[in-house]
């Protein structure tokens, strides 16, 4: 994609300088324009957190626009898997995405670190993105950091993307944003997403309760207020769309609270897929002895186990949708809340050092559901509606920009009420 010389100027400026915050307003986007759709996620937060006082200008959004009482991710509860959920409209199980760390017999192995198979379109291209859609329809797009927009998928991408960096800060995204929202009307993208990541991190690190928590939850709160201010500086917050929402909640996971499950079954008899929250196990091969073994250890595992239950992919309760994905892996161990799922020596190499703060557990736990804020003219004002999946989200967003969903596992009609008579 060859991005215009005047955008890589106003990009570096931005990220060095928050230049694109402070421009003047002229190019507002005129009212007979369709309103453009800025879908903002704020990784792992809670959806009580805003309980906590500590973002009042998310409260704001809230008090003039629309407020869930809560969304539930998809299961698993995990970061991948929810956002590409929420721009494709599909369960995990439909678009592929079934774990942050997944193994494929022909593409290999998929984590978040691995910058090769992030980037690479096949292992994203069992669902269709948004962005993919909208460029389809010759509406122009921009993922200012999104699960999959790294990818060609398809032989598509966003029209402007950046590569995850987790040092571009918090007010550094909101500026390259805004620095999008400046272009000229005919390059300008009328889908944008925006991404923070901090509230996670946090939580992982140092647990939900903690005051580390609390001082990110301040500081992207801050970014958000930098956010509306400079669209209201360009005459655009009463003319664009915002949906801020999250992938996930977190819940606590005190350091002893881990299934060693080395000391329960022989682990070098099985490949082992992913551990934490949700382990996942294969054979170890094809052959005979291989799948003797893993009956053997899946046996053994599907009996009652005090802080996790396990089930072969087959036997995976209907509820969760899950298990069908070739990539799921044949036996899946999912912990209790407040509870890992570990070994021995991961335990011992990370004493001290272990996440006090997790997710990836049953979607219906109370801990695990999400936020969902949205504010603009397609919205009603002050208003609260009652929880939903956010499965439902992709289908509301192609309404708000007049684009046909691809297939589908949402609901328009769940959550149609949140719009103006005029915007249904």
């Amino acid at each position: 994609m060859k991005i215009p010389f005047r955008l890589l100027l106003c990009s570096l400026a931005a990220f060095s300088f928050g230049c694109a915050t402070h421009r003047p307003a002229p190019t507002a986007t005129p009212a007979s324009e369709p309103a453009p759709l800025l879908l903002i996620s704020i990784d792992g937060y809670r959806h009580d957190y805003m309980q906590r006082g500590l973002s009042p200008t998310l409260a704001m959004l809230a008090q003039g626009g629309v407020q869930a009482a809560s969304m539930q991710p998809a299961f698993p509860s995990l970061t991948f898997p929810n956002h590409y959920t929420l721009v494709t409209g599909l369960t995990p199980d439909h678009h592929g995405i079934v774990n942050n760390t997944m193994f494929d017999p022909r593409l290999g192995k998929f984590s978040l670190g691995n910058r090769e198979a992030v980037s690479d379109g096949r292992w994203w291209a069992e669902g269709t993105p948004i962005w993919e859609t909208a460029d389809r329809h010759g509406v122009r797009t921009a993922t200012m950091f999104w699960p999959g927009s790294e990818a060609d998928i398809h032989g598509r991408r966003p029209d402007y993307w950046k590569p995850f960096d987790a040092s571009v800060t918090a007010n550094q995204r909101v500026d390259q944003v805004l620095a999008w929202l400046d272009l000229p009307a005919a390059e300008r993208p009328r889908f944008l997403t925006l991404y923070f990541d901090e509230v996670d991190h946090a939580g992982h690190v140092h647990g939900p309760d903690s005051t580390e928590v609390d001082a990110v939850l301040r500081d992207t709160d801050a970014a958000l207020a930098r956010l509306v201010g400079g669209l209201k500086q360009r005459g655009l917050f009463d003319r664009i769309n915002l949906i801020v929402l999250s992938d996930h909640g977190m819940a606590g996971v005190p350091e002893a609270n881990s299934v060693m499950l080395d000391e329960l079954v022989p682990l070098d008899r099985v490949q082992t897929v992913s551990m934490g929250i949700l382990a996942g196990f294969n054979p170890a091969s094809d052959s005979a002895q291989a799948r003797a073994d893993f009956a053997q250890v899946e046996q053994t595992l599907e009996q009652p186990q005090p802080h996790m239950q396990c089930w072969d992919k087959t036997r995976v309760p209907a509820r969760l949708a899950y298990g069908r994905n070739p990539r799921v892996p044949q036996l899946l161990c999912l912990a209790n809340v407040h509870w890992r799922i570990t070994t021995s020596d991961y335990a011992a190499k990370r004493r001290g050092r272990l996440s006090l703060g997790e997710h990836g557990y049953d979607n219906a736990e109370p801990l695990m559901q999400a936020l969902f804020v949205a504010h603009g003219p397609a919205f009603r004002a002050g208003a609260k509606v009652p929880a939903f999946p956010n499965l439902d989200v992709y289908p509301l967003m192609t309404r708000l920009l007049g684009l046909p969903a691809a297939a589908n596992d949402g609901d328009y009609d769940a959550v149609k009420d949140m719009l103006k008579p005029a915007a249904r």
